[in-house]
């Protein structure tokens, strides 16, 4: 009974990945707006990287290079885990 249900389980996972859409990681919306957002940021790789996060989890990013967060909440209200502001 065992074998047959784990392999259900299996057959399970794999089928439930096939409906399950991509992660926007690559996405040229957020690659465009966060390379905007960090165009003028000192350290732009680390920029990116968290502005990317944000992106994919909010679906927003503020206009301009600073600031403006009022435009996008969620992306305003996102914090790590010292309680600052996770979104650059």
């Amino acid at each position: 009974m065992k074998p047959v249900f784990f392999t259900l389980l299996l057959l399970a996972l794999v089928l439930n990945s096939c409906f399950i859409p991509t992660t926007m990681a690559g996405s040229s919306f957020c690659d465009s707006k966060c390379g905007v957002r960090c165009s003028k940021a000192g350290v732009q790789d680390r920029c990116l990287k968290y502005c990317k996060i944000c992106c994919q989890e909010c679906n927003c990013v503020p206009s301009g290079t600073y600031g403006n967060k009022h435009e996008c909440p969620c992306y305003r209200d996102k914090k790590n885990s010292k309680g600052k502001p996770k979104c650059p």
